[in-house]
């Protein structure tokens, strides 16, 4: 069987360290991948290119699937996001952000849960109509929410819940002030929960849910939601397992997908060696589940959860003195 070959883009900061990590765990795996390297961000400014060089395109389009470290956008220069850029692009309209507790992180809560499905390419978030006044006095900015992105992001958010297993889908909204947009959503969310009678459908206003998932987050299971809520309510989730370092995120479209650490580059603990790859290594098991890979996923997360538990070589966020290199290492050992 052929190998399949993956774009790689390393990313700006701690991005080439985790990348560097989360390689050797799949090459322990032997998962029958070949890498593709690319350049975005910071580090291809750095290197006289654009901020998505068209040689990064071309290798994205040409391989379907990309592993992505955190990219940095310069602020304030006129630059376009770039993960909003990529989303859009290649209309990766669904973005998945499992947050799982794994024992040993610190967190406040164990036994988390939560799977976060959120529309990837319209409303606020898409940055649609930007504009401000000659005076500076007035900004604003349009939300478009379609029929057709609000359906195929709820059947991606239902489809997914009975391949996990899952029983409940929670929509969540502000239909009762965002009265076209929200609204819409809410609508064309009621039309498809009846194709899946066998999942309970719950609707839930968005402030509401953010209070409801620190008082008991216990009771949700797949949240549904449109591009700006899901981006708040992703990063809650990941509060309640321990941060950021713990999330991995995958976006996916029709025709291809690109997984990545949802963290940003941190820049401030770049080169000093101690930056924990968990997240990385969990977009990676998301990545070996697209390509009908689950049992090697399973194996990179029940490595990363006893190195984690055991406390004997973690990182600093994780309780431990131990540098990304002996981490990863810990982690290797564990997949034998």
């Amino acid at each position: 069987m052929e190998n399949t070959v993956i774009t790689i883009i390393p990313g700006d900061g701690i991005g080439p360290e985790i990348m560097r990590a989360t390689l050797k765990v799949l090459d322990h795996l032997d998962c029958g991948l070949e890498y593709e390297f690319a350049d975005a961000g910071i580090s291809a400014l750095k290197k006289n290119k654009e901020l998505l060089p068209a040689e990064t395109e071309r290798l994205i389009a040409k391989n379907r699937i990309v592993l992505k470290g955190p990219l940095t956008t310069p602020v304030g220069e006129g630059f376009t996001s770039l993960n909003v850029t990529l989303r859009k692009q290649f209309d990766l309209y669904a973005n998945l952000r499992p947050a799982i507790s794994y024992p040993g992180t610190g967190s406040r809560y164990e036994d988390i849960d939560i799977i976060t499905i959120r529309e990837n390419t319209e409303g606020m978030y898409a940055g649609e109509g930007q504009e401000i006044s000659p005076d500076g006095e007035r900004a604003e900015s349009i939300s478009v929410i379609t029929r057709l992105g609000a359906e195929k992001i709820l059947r991606f958010a239902y489809e997914t819940a009975r391949l996990y297993k899952r029983k409940q889908v929670t929509i969540v909204h502000k239909a009762n002030i965002l009265k076209a947009t929200s609204a819409l959503f809410l609508r064309v969310s009621r039309e498809v929960a009846k194709e899946y009678s066998d999942i309970t459908t719950n609707e839930m206003i968005v402030d509401n849910t953010c209070m409801q998932l620190v008082m008991n987050p216990y009771q949700f299971d797949v949240i549904a939601t449109t591009n700006l809520f899901g981006d708040i309510i992703s990063d809650l989730c990941a509060g309640l397992i321990g941060g950021l370092g713990m999330a991995p995120g995958a976006n996916i479209g029709d025709d291809m997908a690109m997984f990545e650490a949802v963290h940003g580059s941190a820049p401030d603990i770049a080169g000093k060696k101690i930056a924990n790859p968990s997240a990385l290594m969990l977009a990676a098991a998301l990545m070996l589940e697209h390509l009908h890979m689950g049992d090697k996923a399973e194996q990179i997360r029940h490595a990363i959860r006893d190195t984690i538990e055991s406390k004997d070589c973690c990182t600093a966020d994780l309780g431990g003195q131990s540098s990304t290199a002996e981490f990863t290492q810990a982690i290797v050992e564990r997949l034998n």
